[in-house]
């Protein structure tokens, strides 16, 4: 049984969520999936972890006086739970410097595009209005920016003539499931080094 923990951040409907709670089951992680933290308490997500047996933690950003605020709760119930590693999957808020700086070097996110292109919103239609005949999916370290952390690992998605927004929405969420579990997997193992800017990932030959 493992003993590396997670935490996954989620405001949506969860698809990668249940990727990374699949592979904790199938012993593809390497780590366990300890909590489940939404700032939407109706979402889709919630009714995952429920069914996958994952701690929540729920709450409702207007209740606080300063996203500061929310983030310091969060973190203590973060420390209870020892997390070792915080994966951002559809989490639909910025985080301030309390969340970032404590969890610098253990904070992870998924973008929808070969980073550094095509930040922000709708990363999927900036692509395709673009033109680009490849875009794809980033994980990151996040820094505080918009999508601006160092770059762990990169999956491309082809743009093939005629392809519609949805049709490449659907490959990027097949390439984020599958790569997402894997970046898990190699800090679970601790093979991620960072150095500045740049992400070693020390794979055994």
């Amino acid at each position: 049984m493992t003993n590396y923990r997670i935490a996954v951040f989620a405001s949506g409907t969860g698809s990668n969520f249940q990727s990374l709670v699949d592979a904790a089951r199938n012993g593809d992680l390497g780590a366990s999936v300890e909590l489940l933290v939404c700032d939407k308490p109706a979402a889709r997500v919630v009714q995952r972890a429920h069914d996958a047996g994952v701690e929540c933690h729920l709450f409702t950003p207007k209740n606080y006086a300063s996203r500061e605020a929310y983030e310091a709760e969060i973190i203590e119930v973060l420390e209870s739970k020892q997390i070792d590693l915080v994966v951002l999957a559809g989490y639909m808020r910025l985080l301030t410097s309390v969340m970032v700086d404590r969890y610098a070097g253990r904070l992870i996110n998924i973008h929808p595009s070969l980073l550094p292109a095509f930040a922000g919103k709708d990363a999927i239609g900036q692509a395709l209005d673009y033109g680009v005949k490849v875009t794809g999916v980033t994980v990151h370290f996040v820094d505080g920016g918009m999508d601006t952390g160092p770059i762990i690992a990169q999956h491309p998605v082809p743009v093939q003539p005629g392809d519609t927004a949805e049709m490449i929405s659907k490959a990027i969420h097949a390439a984020e499931q599958q790569l997402y579990p894997e970046v898990v997997s190699w800090f679970a193992r601790g093979l991620v080094q960072l150095n500045g800017r740049h992400v070693t990932v020390n794979k055994p030959v």
